[in-house]
């Protein structure tokens, strides 16, 4: 025991380090006039991420379904400081629309310094009921339109020794009850991401990919999703939007919030049957 909370304490510590050492070492300057393409940005974290981006003076293009909410977080943007603001509505689930979005951006802002790939499919939190179907679909948006919309931009970025940052969750790195085909679309991409940076880092590439893997935050889809089911506290978007812009922009690999995901990341290869445990009863469930 007394090794156990050696290591927890050791592990929090190193945890908080990292948040902190990615701020100590950011400049905000160096997001003005940046080009940034913002994925899933009508509401939650993308929003929250395109009005940070715009109030460090950013060149940006969001993209969403929605188009009327789209034209509002538009408005705020330049409102707020942006040097360009532009959106392009799509559907990230059709084939087409990812390389579409990613040409747009292109053709605007005359190349991308930051591609943030944050969007994401909608799923139920319950128990898996065997519908393949909707794990195919999900893999759509969740997957596939990321790798598309990372290969179309990747010249670009090259260019201008640009960055890409894929939003994530500990889902990707930890299985949780209720999630299962969410689940595997977030392992899906953090794998494909990690294999990536190992291959640019390879070729001495100017790329550098940051993925993002985050707790619970109280989007309003999230909350929605899990209540009754999750007690946990959920951490504020606008809090996420700027630690990932930060990661980003320092072109730090991984980011862990808020920190304590960093730590749990640690417990479960140390302590799996604990820790199997502890996800287990943290959630209201009755057979």
């Amino acid at each position: 025991m007394v090794t156990f909370i050696k290591i927890l304490i050791a592990s929090i510590f190193v945890g908080i380090l990292a948040v902190f050492w990615n701020r100590s070492s950011f400049d905000p300057e160096s997001l003005r006039g940046a080009r940034v393409l913002v994925t899933g940005a009508s509401s939650g974290i993308g929003e929250q991420m395109a009005y940070h981006y715009a109030r460090f003076g950013a060149k940006i293009v969001i993209t969403a379904r929605r188009k009327k909410i789209l034209e509002k977080v538009i408005e705020k943007c330049l409102s707020l400081g942006a040097q360009e603001a532009l959106y392009v509505s799509a559907d990230m689930s059709n084939e087409t629309d990812p390389e579409n979005v990613v040409d747009f951006a292109l053709e605007k802002l005359g190349g991308l310094d930051y591609l943030v790939l944050n969007h994401v499919g909608k799923s139920g939190f319950a128990m898996w009921n065997g519908d393949v179907d909707h794990i195919r679909w999900l893999m759509k948006p969740n997957f596939f339109s990321y790798v598309q919309m990372a290969w179309r931009a990747l010249p670009s970025l090259e260019q201008s020794k640009g960055s890409m940052i894929v939003v994530s969750s500990m889902a990707g790195k930890m299985s949780n009850p209720f999630a299962a085909p969410y689940t595997a679309t977030k392992c899906a991409l953090n794998g494909f991401f990690g294999s990536l940076n190992h291959e640019l880092a390879m070729k001495k590439s100017n790329v550098s990919i940051s993925i993002c893997t985050l707790g619970l935050i109280d989007t309003e889809s999230a909350l929605n999703a899990v209540r009754g089911i999750i007690t946990a506290p959920a951490y504020p978007a606008t809090e996420a939007a700027l630690n990932i812009i930060i990661t980003g922009a320092t072109r730090q690999q991984e980011l862990y919030y808020p920190w304590f995901t960093y730590v749990m990341n640690l417990t479960k290869d140390w302590f799996p049957s604990l820790t199997n445990h502890i996800i287990r009863n943290a959630l209201n469930y009755n057979p």
